[in-house]
């Protein structure tokens, strides 16, 4: 019986690949690392598990876990629990989209470049931009290449971020910033706001790029109005991070003057699966269309007058001309993407706009009995589908206590902010009933 499902390579074939690179033995390819510092013996590791027993033992581990299958979540903080229509696993894993890789041959890969543009012009429309690119990475890198394409646009070096964004959306930037020899201010926040006169004040003629995330960390929605009067005092382009379902109700970047959008795809079609993988987008206007990283797909017409699709613009020195690079961006989410335009079809115009709704609604709703169980909403600003609450013990124990109601609870924000302890940032999506809300809102008022 065989013992494993996939068989890397048989003992011959290691002989035969040992005999051609002229050696005897696998240990003879260590030969250049001193025997000082080589390990030897056996590593304190179990011994391999045959198949079936290597998927009980996982399963039995697996099983340890709380899952949103059988509980009701309130944690969102950047990946949200969704309705994900069934269509779009019945598709995405159909052979010809699950194999693919990057479609460079465009004349075998029309189903894969078909998938990606229309991945872009939905992101394109919901966004309110002129165009977007093939997806990207996730969220938070899409967040730092735009940072970086401003800073190669404009040929400026400070970047000011607002504290607002998602913090591990700031430290992805600070990495790439470090390497670019860029510099970042951190704008603060003032009641879970924006700091206007902060970053006013921090403002010069160096900004390459004003960053804010909308709606913000918190959940609150920014006035992107005012900032962008800031962010376009000069040169420097204005960036925003952007839920893009919500965007389904509020205003979209793009009619307030953004420059480039970026954000995380995530709450179309793709599951919360222990935080990855992800799908990025990364709209812009058409000035900003050859400074895009990535690439972007366009539609034409052969030579009978048919409609095909292509690769219309890259940028070639990303994969030659490395020291002009202005992106390390190759290759991209296409699975992803596709599973996202797969949910946005399925959902249609009418159910996006009803989606984000709901997910307004039952926020709403939430905060209202969570009040009248004696738990303090910290804000009563606009809020999309998150908001924070302020509790009387630490956010771990209250999590805790809900773990024994069969809830997960929201995330601890002192994680993140020293001077955010006992304060939950709590999300409702669509997919939270009024019972499970209703019991949310019940046990937290008994650990008052």
């Amino acid at each position: 019986m065989q013992k494993f499902r996939y068989l890397p390579m048989t003992e011959k074939d290691e002989q035969d690949m040992l005999e051609t690179i002229g050696v005897d033995q696998l240990e003879d390819l260590f030969q250049d690392i001193p025997k000082e510092v080589r390990f030897n013996g056996d590593l304190n590791i179990e011994e391999a598990l045959d198949e079936t027993k290597l998927i009980k033992e996982m399963t039995r581990m697996a099983n340890k876990n709380h899952n949103v299958k059988d509980y009701p979540s309130f944690l969102g903080a950047g990946v949200y629990e969704h309705y994900i229509p069934s269509v779009v696993n019945h598709m995405l894993l159909r052979s010809e989209f699950y194999t693919a890789y990057t479609p460079y041959q465009p004349e075998i890969s029309q189903g894969e470049l078909q998938g990606i543009f229309e991945f872009q012009t939905m992101i394109a429309e919901l966004t309110g931009m002129d165009l977007a690119n093939s997806s990207m990475y996730d969220g938070p890198t899409a967040l730092a290449e735009a940072a970086m394409m401003s800073a190669g646009q404009t040929k400026k070096k400070t970047i000011l971020v607002s504290k607002t964004v998602h913090p591990e959306a700031r430290q992805v930037l600070m990495t790439s910033a470090k390497g670019q020899n860029l510099r970042v201010i951190e704008i603060d926040e003032k009641d879970g706001m924006t700091d206007l006169s902060h970053l006013q004040a921090e403002y010069s003629d160096d900004t390459a790029s004003v960053i804010v995330q909308y709606p913000n960390f918190f959940g609150q929605i920014e006035d992107l109005e005012a900032i962008e009067k800031i962010a376009h005092q000069g040169k420097s382009l204005f960036v925003v991070s952007s839920n893009p379902l919500s965007l389904g109700v509020l205003q979209p970047p793009g009619e307030y003057g953004a420059d480039v959008v970026v954000g995380d795809a995530q709450p179309f079609g793709i599951p919360t699966q222990l935080g990855g993988p992800h799908c990025g987008y990364f709209a812009v206007t058409k000035k900003l269309m050859r400074k895009v990283p990535g690439r972007l797909v366009g539609q034409t017409t052969d030579d009978h007058g048919q409609r095909g699709f292509v690769l219309t613009l890259q940028a070639r020195e990303q994969h030659i001309r490395r020291d002009k690079a202005t992106s390390n961006i190759c290759s991209n989410q296409a699975l992803n993407a596709l599973g996202a335009s797969i949910a946005m079809s399925a959902i249609g115009k009418h159910g996006l706009h009803e989606m984000a709704s709901q997910n307004v609604q039952k926020a709403h709703y939430a905060k209202q009995q969570l009040k009248k169980h004696g738990v303090e909403v910290v804000s009563d600003h606009p809020t999309f589908n998150e908001f924070v609450i302020r509790l009387p013990r630490t956010v771990k124990e209250v999590n805790d206590k809900l773990l024994d109601h069969n809830i997960i609870g929201g995330l601890d924000l002192s994680r993140f902010y020293r001077d955010k302890e006992n304060l939950m940032l709590v999300a409702v999506t669509e997919l939270r009933t009024k019972e499970e809300i209703d019991q949310f809102a019940s046990v937290l008022g008994g650990v008052q």
